[in-house]
């Protein structure tokens, strides 16, 4: 018997470079045999909860902007108050990833708040579950998680490019390990 798993990707982007990443998420979600759906929250009317209320994951994806998420994305986390409330979310899987011009650009402060939005909703964390890549002389700036985050999936993108070129490629297939990841324990937690 086949278990359907269900993974959404609640994403804000500002400029594309976001959506290229919830776009190679779902990429991994799919590959790992699940089945995803991208939904921006930029547009709260028009938001579909009852998609994020069937997911057995959900996936979140924020620029980082001043060191946090979005306003659109804290937003949406506003807005699921009553979700909170009632705890509709509890006992779904839950990962993150992030986007910011700078290497650093206090990304991990983002996916903290994530994880955090995550825990208030009582969902469990995945993490990315990679080594970080690019820390030695052997390493490369196209490894795997070059950024070197545990929390989620980072990403980076050049301030002065388009999301058609940027994030690097090293960054997208770090965004879909992360999918893959989810899904692949969203099909053991659902068995």
């Amino acid at each position: 018997m086949t278990t359907q798993v269900k993974v959404a990707i609640a994403y804000h982007s500002g400029y594309g470079h976001t959506e290229v990443l919830a776009n190679a998420v779902a990429t991994g979600v799919e590959n790992a045999g699940a089945v995803a759906q991208t939904i921006s929250v930029a547009d709260l009317d028009n938001l579909n909860w009852d998609a994020l209320a069937d997911a057995d994951a959900i996936i979140f994806g924020s620029p980082t902007y001043m060191g946090s998420v979005s306003g659109p994305f804290k937003t949406f986390m506003d807005a699921s108050s009553k979700i909170w409330m009632e705890q509709g979310w509890k006992d779904k899987l839950a990962a993150g990833f992030t986007n910011s011009a700078s290497q650093s650009g206090d990304k991990l402060n983002t996916l903290i708040q994530l994880s955090i939005y995550a825990a208030q909703q009582g969902m469990n964390w995945v993490s990315l579950g990679l080594l970080p890549g690019n820390n030695s002389s052997q390493g490369s700036p196209t490894d795997l998680n070059r950024i070197g985050s545990y929390l989620g999936a980072m990403a980076q993108s050049n301030a002065d490019e388009g999301a058609e070129v940027t994030p690097p490629q090293a960054d997208r297939d770090t965004a879909q390990a992360l999918g893959a990841r989810v899904a692949a324990a969203a099909l053991r937690w659902k068995q």
